[in-house]
């Protein structure tokens, strides 16, 4: 069962929250490329309100992802597509169900 992970919340200004809806959904290839993050999803809380949650076996396994080129993208555009910076939380898994 995998330890630890992130969730991050991320505000789009409305105009361009179509292209930061986008970015999430072809970030999954590059979360398919990291051989040490167990879990990634990415979600809409609302019209411009958006979600990541990704789990990990251990601290090194969040260290990478958070210097990965899904963080990269993410940093690289919030000055231009989000109202805010993302609120990037690490987390402790307590329980997790699993296929």
């Amino acid at each position: 069962m995998p330890q630890t992970g992130l969730l991050a919340r991320i505000e789009a200004k409305p105009e361009h929250a179509a292209q930061v809806q986008e970015l999430l959904r072809n970030a999954l290839e590059l979360a398919r490329e990291e051989a040490q993050t167990v879990s990634w999803y990415s979600f809409r809380l609302g019209p411009t309100s958006f979600g990541v949650f990704d789990t990990f076996d251990d601290e090194a396994g969040r260290q990478a992802h958070l210097n990965g080129r899904i963080a990269a993208a993410l940093m690289e555009i919030a000055p231009t597509l989000l109202a805010s910076p993302p609120d990037i939380r690490e987390v402790e898994v307590l329980a997790a169900k699993l296929p």
